[in-house]
C-alpha cells in the first residue's frame, strides 16, 4: 500500500500541470469552506431545506448548522476528486485526469455560486 502511494505521488509530481490544477482544486476548495464558514452565523431562524409533494408538511425546515453542510461537500470534493485524478492519471493517462480536474474546479464553482444564493435568501440580519 505504501508503495503504490509513492508510486502514485511520483506519478503526480512529475505531471506539473495536473499537479499545479490539483493544487488549486484544494485552495478553492479551501477558501470556499472559509466562505462558508464565516457567512453562516447562529440563529432562531429556519431555513427550509427540501420539499415534498408527499406528506402533510411540504417544506420542512432546519437549524443554521444544516448550512454548514455545504462547506462538507466542499471538502468532500476536494478530497475524493483529487484521489480520482491521481487515479485517473496512472490507469487513463493525464489527458482524462486533466480534463476531470477542470470538471472538479466547476464543481466548485458552481457550488459556490449556489451556497452564495441560498445564504443570500436565508441571511438572519
Amino acid at each position: 500500500m505504501k508503495k503504490i502511494i509513492q508510486e502514485s505521488l511520483s506519478q503526480l509530481l512529475n505531471n506539473r500541470y495536473l499537479l499545479v490544477l490539483n493544487g488549486s482544486l484544494l485552495l478553492l476548495a479551501l477558501s470556499f469552506i472559509i466562505y462558508v464558514g464565516l457567512s453562516v452565523h447562529p440563529s432562531d431562524l429556519q431555513l427550509v431545506s427540501h420539499y415534498s409533494a408527499f406528506g402533510i408538511t411540504h417544506f420542512y425546515r432546519d437549524q443554521w448548522y444544516y448550512l454548514l453542510t455545504f462547506g462538507v461537500f466542499g471538502l468532500f470534493v476536494a478530497v475524493m476528486h483529487v484521489a480520482l485524478a491521481v487515479k485517473l492519471l496512472i490507469v487513463k493517462g493525464p489527458a482524462l485526469a486533466i480534463l476531470f480536474t477542470w470538471f472538479s474546479l466547476a464543481i466548485i464553482v458552481f457550488a459556490w455560486m449556489t451556497t452564495y444564493a441560498v445564504l443570500n435568501v436565508w441571511s438572519p440580519q
